[in-house]
């Protein structure tokens, strides 16, 4: 019996609270999941927005061979002013965001969270991450090496006067299968104006998902980007086709 493809919002294994902050806003991720031929990712960013003190949510659907988003997406809620209730915001989101998670069956396919590499954690260059493509003991298969390269693009508009310079980034393997490579897999060919006034990126995990013959890596990718009470940080997921 196929499941409703419902989200649970408040799931047990979702962290619910943001950590107490000064400063910026850095958004906390859920990955929701895959369609059976890894066609589709979803995922949900969400937190209270530095500046407003208002709780917000935004589901993403990606399309993972065009790298672009689903018709009508993303869904973005976000409460009145000082108004941090997450379980009113994200709930909200997920019930606008049900009908699409059952159309793809995207919670009969969660895919692996295989690295993460959060900004809060000491140690890891933020430039790479190096992973399995799947959790196994003993392993199976050889690792992959990701690397984040940093591009010049024009300061926006919108940002003149806030911040000093602006930047895109490229993705490459390093890495794939064990073997070395340099091989480019993303690159920015200009910067979307969704993404605010950004500063800066950081390589902070993978999902990988068993699509057909085809094992399907997104790369999770923090944007940095100016805020009202410092720099805020919001996910991105980059489609990869090792």
């Amino acid at each position: 019996m196929r499941r409703s493809g419902k989200i649970t919002a408040l799931s047990a294994g979702a962290m619910l609270a943001p950590a107490c902050a000064l400063g910026g806003d850095f958004a906390q991720f859920r990955p929701i999941g895959f369609s059976a031929d890894g066609g589709i990712f979803a995922y949900e960013e969400f937190g209270i927005q530095d500046g407003s003190g208002s709780a917000y949510s935004n589901i993403y659907f990606i399309d993972t061979a065009k790298d672009t988003y689903l018709s009508g997406t993303p869904i973005r809620v976000q409460g009145p002013e000082n108004d941090s209730s997450l379980r009113r915001v994200r709930t909200e989101a997920a019930a606008r965001a049900n009908p699409l998670v059952a159309r793809y069956s995207l919670n009969d396919n969660p895919g692996q969270l295989v690295a993460f590499n959060p900004y809060s954690e000491v140690g890891p260059a933020p430039e790479s991450i190096r992973y399995y493509e799947f959790p196994a003991e003993p392993r199976v298969g050889q690792p992959y090496t990701l690397t984040l390269t940093e591009t010049e693009a024009p300061v926006p508009d919108t940002c003149k006067g806030l911040i000093e310079r602006s930047a895109g980034f490229q993705l490459a393997f390093t890495e794939k299968a064990g073997k070395p490579v340099n091989e480019t897999v993303h690159r920015d060919d200009r910067v979307p104006q969704s993404r605010g006034c950004p500063t800066g990126y950081r390589i902070s995990g993978v999902v990988t998902h068993q699509g057909g013959s085809q094992t399907i890596h997104m790369a999770l990718v923090m944007l940095l980007r100016y805020g009202f009470e410092g720099l805020d940080g919001r996910w991105l997921a980059v489609p990869l086709k090792p």
